[in-house]
């Protein structure tokens, strides 16, 4: 199987840590697709390294499933399935509800009034189709709560399983199952910090993953009816 055209283009010199976080990037935006081969001899060319960094980096993706090997025989791409979600949403919803409750007494206003201006941003992008724009305003709300949760263990952890939802949604939605109801949920997440409301603070965060998993449930039902 020939080399991508995304990689061959790429060809620079990369750090230990960058090679990993560049092949998990080209799995999870879809340059590897689930099934394909991935052959180290030809990544550490690409990437300007010896053999020994792209191996560890396989490694650490096979750990956290992203990609499977046989003993001296083929590493390929892991395969995904969108039931997924239901395994990974509910971790998301209780991590980000762990660190909403950390983060309630850091949260300052000047936090808040950013919140909602990357929430005016994701209004911006969904009223005018930006997919990448609106992904990107949703991930800003959110970690900037995350962050102030003060947790770097809580902050890893949220970062590794998002980057798996992040590639089930470009495996069956092209990264974009976002919906105009999600405004409203951040809203509610706004008000409910801006009056101090401790609790239905956590659990507007929590409402707003159960929603979006009922979007991506409904989403997949749709699918199906049109196969």
């Amino acid at each position: 199987m020939p080399i991508p055209e995304q990689v061959e283009k790429f060809r620079r010199p990369l750090a230990r840590k960058e090679v990993y976080t560049t092949l998990q990037k080209w799995i999870v935006e879809g340059v590897y697709q689930p099934g394909e081969i991935m052959r180290d001899h030809d990544l550490a060319e690409a990437l300007g390294v010896s053999r020994t960094p792209v191996r560890e980096a396989l490694q650490r993706l096979e750990d956290e499933g992203f990609v499977q090997t046989a003993a001296n025989r083929w590493t390929r791409v892991a395969q995904i399935n969108i039931d997924e979600a239901k395994s990974l949403y509910p971790i998301i919803w209780s991590l980000e509800a762990l660190a909403i409750s950390l983060a309630q007494e850091r949260l300052t206003a000047q936090n808040v009034d950013a919140m909602g201006e990357a929430n005016a941003r994701l209004q911006q992008a969904l009223a005018t189709g930006q997919a990448v724009e609106a992904s990107q305003a949703d991930y800003d709300f959110h970690q900037v709560f995350i962050h102030q949760s003060d947790n770097p263990d809580l902050v890893r952890m949220l970062r590794e399983v998002k980057m798996r939802l992040h590639w089930l949604e470009v495996a069956y939605f092209r990264g974009y199952i976002l919906a105009t109801t999600s405004l409203h949920e951040h809203e509610a997440i706004l008000d409910a910090l801006r009056t101090n409301e401790q609790e239905r603070v956590v659990q507007a965060v929590k409402a707003n993953w159960q929603e979006s998993l009922k979007r991506v449930l409904a989403q997949k039902e749709l699918m199906s009816r049109r196969v």
